[in-house]
C-alpha cells in the first residue's frame, strides 16, 4: 500500500518537472528571438505532451498511486452504505 505522502511527492514533483519543462522550452525559443507570449504558447503545445514521455516513470507512479487512492476511497464509500443500510459489515 503506497502512502498518501509518496503520491503527495510524486504529483508534486511530476507537476514541478512538467512546469519547468514549459519553462525551459519557454526560455530556449526566446532566446531564439521568438516573443514572450508566442513562445509560451508553443511551449505550452510542446511542453506538456513532451512531459508525458520524458517524465514516463514518474507519470506511471502518480497515475498507480491515484488508482489505489481512488480504489481506497471506493471501498470506504462501498462500507459505510452498507452501514448505512443496516448490513452486517463484518468479514
Amino acid at each position: 500500500m503506497r502512502g498518501v505522502s509518496t503520491l503527495g511527492r510524486d504529483l508534486t514533483f511530476y507537476t514541478l518537472g512538467r512546469l519547468a519543462l514549459v519553462g525551459a522550452v519557454t526560455v530556449v525559443l526566446v532566446l531564439f528571438d521568438v516573443p514572450l507570449l508566442v513562445a509560451l504558447a508553443v511551449a505550452l503545445v510542446v511542453g506538456f505532451p513532451l512531459g508525458l514521455l520524458v517524465f514516463r516513470g514518474l507519470n506511471q507512479r502518480v497515475t498507480a498511486g491515484l488508482a489505489e487512492r481512488g480504489a481506497e476511497r471506493a471501498e470506504t464509500r462501498d462500507r459505510l452504505r452498507a452501514e448505512l443500510r443496516g448490513e452486517d459489515t463484518e468479514e
